[in-house]
């Protein structure tokens, strides 16, 4: 490897060691409560190497919103909840996956640009347009199995593809907040359960399928997350 190629990967391992202390750390602790010096210390690099990279803490909250959406979205790409031939019952395996992946401290299962978002959606719109992007650009991802659900169940109603998909975000998102303020993950999967049965409701599928697969206070099955 030339000089110049090692340059080249020891800088992206910083700049990539800075996006994933910011991935945890914020989710953790808070936007404003996460300094500078605590994302370096725990990168492991300078401040030099820090505003190197990123002009001002903004710009590193905005740069971490798109990180966790690339991340994220290798992540739910290779999930196996896309393997039903059923659009419909693909879009519950996606629902079981969200729960499944519900487990230990709450900043390892929280969303990020959920997390920053609730709390700079006034203050700073450079970040709360990169978590917009970020959230919406996720329920874009569960309209065309939805779409397509309606379609072969022949399915007309007031609402949309787009609304249902926006809608399952915003049942996760205050799933986590409810999570958050009981210190449960529980609630938030009871949360998920309910949004499960909605729609099936929704569909007119069967509804005891989401007792048989996970009876009352099972829990869900850690996924590493990073």
């Amino acid at each position: 490897m030339t000089q110049e190629n090692t340059s080249s990967a020891q800088s992206k391992n910083a700049k990539t060691r800075l996006l994933e202390s910011a991935r945890d750390t914020i989710r953790q602790k808070g936007f404003a409560a996460t300094s500078i010096n605590d994302l370096c210390e725990a990168a492991g690099v300078t401040k030099g190497a820090f505003f190197h990279y990123f002009k001002s803490k903004e710009a590193l909250g905005v740069a971490a919103a798109d990180f966790w959406s690339e991340t994220t979205g290798e992540l739910f790409a290779a999930a196996p909840y896309h393997q039903p031939e059923d659009p419909l019952e693909r879009v519950l395996a996606y629902l079981e996956f969200r729960r499944a992946i519900i487990g230990g401290e709450s900043f390892e299962y929280t969303c990020l640009v959920g997390t920053m978002v609730q709390e700079l959606h006034d203050t700073s719109p450079a970040i709360r347009d990169a978590c917009a992007a970020s959230i919406f650009g996720h329920a874009a991802t569960l309209q065309e199995d939805i779409r397509l659900a309606m379609q072969a169940r022949e399915i007309a109603a007031e609402w949309t593809p787009e609304s249902l998909a926006r809608h399952t975000q915003a049942v996760l998102q205050g799933a986590f907040i409810l999570a958050k303020a009981s210190d449960d993950p529980e609630i938030a999967r009871e949360s998920v359960d309910h949004l499960i049965r909605y729609i099936r409701a929704l569909f007119s599928a069967p509804l005891d399928t989401i007792d048989r697969i996970h009876p009352p206070h099972t829990k869900g099955e850690n996924y590493d997350k990073s």
